[in-house]
């Protein structure tokens, strides 16, 4: 099976014409894309999330795709944290890129999670396993994932349900450009952080 291929078929047009194909099972197609992407990563969330508002209107849309994300991520959380010592998971603890995360987000708790789980260019799969992996509270967990997706959520939300206008004025994009690529930036330096967790103890010694 081509990944390629796979990942090309998944086109605002074509995933639009899946949920209208499924619109008798009301919001469960809705739902069910930004969830099963928690654990399929490679699927487009911001396209699933742009399908959403355009299909059923902002607000519908918004509430679906942030509804299907909150229990994608709490599912998977639970496994980790369930079967996560288990035999069958126990190469993910002992991974390197996965110990150094978890010491961060143990450090560090509630703040990171919420700033990660904000940008929608960071892997949220990855702060999903290892927040299941590490001993943060669940409490502090679904917070984060409720707040941070809240506001990823409303953002891809806001640039999908008006990219016809942006479309037609190509300047309003420049805006919109600038924030996605800060957006960026900032998700790119936490995700640093968190696969060097000794480099804030360097930089607060200098």
């Amino acid at each position: 099976m081509d990944m390629n291929l796979i990942k090309e078929w998944f086109t605002l047009e074509n995933i639009m014409d899946l949920i209208d194909s499924y619109r008798s099972f009301g919001p469960l197609p809705g739902v069910l894309l930004p969830m099963i992407e928690a654990f399929i990563p490679f699927l487009p969330l911001f396209v699933f999330i742009m399908a959403n508002v355009n299909a059923f209107g902002f607000w519908l849309g918004f509430l679906y795709s942030w509804a299907g994300t909150i229990l994608g991520a709490l599912l998977v959380f639970s496994i980790i944290r369930k079967y996560g010592k288990k035999r069958l998971l126990s190469f993910l603890r002992k991974h390197k890129k996965v110990q150094k995360p978890i010491i961060w987000i143990e450090r560090h708790g509630f703040g990171p999670l919420f700033l990660m789980l904000c940008f929608p260019f960071t892997p949220s799969a990855l702060v999903n396993i290892v927040a299941g992996l590490s001993r943060i509270s669940t409490s502090q967990y679904v917070l984060a994932v409720i707040a941070g997706k809240l506001v990823m959520i409303s953002t891809i939300s806001f640039i999908g349900y008006d990219l016809k206008s942006m479309i037609a004025q190509p300047l309003r994009t420049i805006p919109v450009g600038i924030a996605i690529f800060i957006l960026w930036a900032i998700g790119k330096r936490i995700e640093i952080k968190m696969n060097n967790p000794g480099m804030e103890e360097k930089e607060r010694s200098h």
